[in-house]
């Protein structure tokens, strides 16, 4: 059987908790080494039958070895490629016995009881025993066969023998006998154990693949699904890396009218940094119910305190970047630091880069005095777009990076296309572009639209949870 196929069997019998199937597979895949060792060493101790044995004896012994080594080659062909089964085992008593029963016919050919050529019966006992994974009543069964041959062969064709030497090969062919029982259970117990193991390592697995999945169907729906905003035309997209990812966005009209949209990412990406993330957005949430008109500096400097506390109770180290966007009819009100925000000018058809400004959140205990507020004017067509440096690190298969200069170069290209088809272009351009995602990728769009007096939302906007 091909290799990926016995892999295959394997977590079958680990996935269905079935440790009978797992032996099975097991013997089955080492019968290939039993049937190798006869094919490759019956032949090769004829070297020593030429050097030891009358000539007269040599085209006898030749024809027995030719016939198993022929026997062993053909059933190793059978066993691999064939599946794993009940007949697995008897094939691991057919490749012994047709080897016990070739040398019980020598020790015949040699003399009978008298000759030492026994010694290769022992050989064959400890031998399948050592390879084969199979449980001690088999190796017993199969060692009282192989005594039974030398035994049934040498009476049929009886000649004369001492009984004391006779009692000496009995007793270390029956001890050889135990020893192999021995080592074959002992070995059993402990396959039997590390199957036991195997399963429990799947169990815990598929517990905490199952709290990922948890964890990570309660972290997308903490995001925004409303992406409406008077004036404002958004698409949001958001692609983990891991099931659970650090990247977080939010958009967000408070009970005043007040306006936000904020961007961040965390340190890192799984579990940890996604509890990160939903602490962030916790605390952003609070922050603006309890004051529905905070500055972007204020509430930087709230979550951060919330933020610091927990992350010290944790024991962590982790960090996050965070912008905080407080938008207008005419300007935004930015703090924050997280990557540039890019910013198209419809009326100029240029791009504006803006640097953001700050330190990062969760490092020390407060934040005041190290964020200041940036405004900048923004008019009816204008475009904005923030993201996370999942995009501008994504690489190719030879490690070069998608960059920030590729970025603004697609989305100067295609500004003037609706936010969510701007945001796909994106995306699709990044994915063809990478070889594996290393990192959570995330990306908002904002197209400033007319004010309208009394307007509770603007154009229709999509969110694209890719790869939810």
């Amino acid at each position: 059987m091909k290799r990926h196929q016995i892999q295959s069997e394997v977590s079958e019998a680990v996935s269905r908790n079935n440790f009978q199937l797992y032996q099975t597979d097991l013997v089955h895949k080492w019968l290939r080494t039993v049937t190798a060792l006869v094919f490759g060493l019956v032949p090769l101790f004829f070297l020593l039958d030429i050097i030891m044995l009358p000539a007269a004896l040599i085209p006898q012994f030749a024809a027995y070895r030719a016939v198993s080594t022929a026997l062993a080659l053909g059933q190793y062909l059978i066993i691999r490629n064939t599946p794993p089964g009940r007949l697995s085992y008897l094939h691991g008593y057919f490749a012994s016995m047709q080897v016990g029963s070739v040398i019980a016919l020598m020790t015949v050919a040699l003399g009978g009881f008298d000759h030492g050529y026994y010694a290769g019966l022992i050989l064959v006992i400890i031998g399948v025993s050592l390879v084969l994974p199979w449980r001690g009543k088999h190796t017993a069964v199969n060692a009282a066969v192989i005594v039974a041959m030398y035994l049934g062969f040498n009476l049929y064709y009886s000649q004369p023998y001492d009984p004391a030497l006779l009692a000496n090969n009995l007793f270390f062919l029956v001890s050889a006998g135990i020893i192999a029982v021995a080592i074959s259970e002992l070995r059993h117990r402990l396959i039997a154990n590390e199957f036991n193991l195997m399963v429990e390592l799947k169990q815990a697995r598929d517990s905490l693949w199952g709290e990922m999945e948890l964890a990570k169907d309660i972290q997308m729906s903490l995001l925004p699904k409303n992406l409406d905003l008077p004036g404002y035309d958004i698409a949001a997209s958001m692609q983990p890396a891991l099931e659970v990812g650090g990247d977080y966005y939010e958009v967000v009209e408070t009970r005043s009218g007040a306006r936000y949209v904020a961007i961040g990412d965390v340190a890192g990406h799984g579990l940890s940094a996604g509890l990160i993330m939903m602490m962030v957005q916790t605390s952003l949430q609070t922050v603006l119910k309890a004051d529905p008109d905070c500055s972007p500096v204020k509430a930087l400097e709230t979550i951060n305190g919330a933020l610091r506390a927990n992350v010290c109770r944790m024991g962590s180290d982790h960090y996050m970047t965070l912008s905080i966007l407080k938008l207008g009819a005419d300007s935004m009100e930015v703090a924050g630091h997280h990557q540039d925000i890019l910013l198209y000018r419809s009326a100029s058809r240029s791009l504006e880069v803006v640097p953001t400004t700050g330190t990062w959140l969760g490092i020390i205990d407060s934040l005041e005095g190290f964020h200041l507020p940036v405004h900048i004017p923004i008019k009816t067509g204008d475009v904005v777009m923030l993201f996370t440096d999942g995009l501008t690190e994504a690489t190719d298969k030879n490690g070069a990076l998608f960059g920030q200069q590729q970025l603004e170069h697609i989305f100067l290209k295609h500004a003037i296309s609706a936010p969510t088809e701007l945001a796909d272009r994106i995306q699709r351009s990044i994915q063809n572009y990478q070889h594996e995602q290393n990192d959570d990728m995330t990306l908002l769009v904002l197209r400033k639209t007319e004010e309208q007096n009394g307007a509770t939302g603007s154009v229709a906007s999509d969110l694209k949870e890719v790869g939810s």
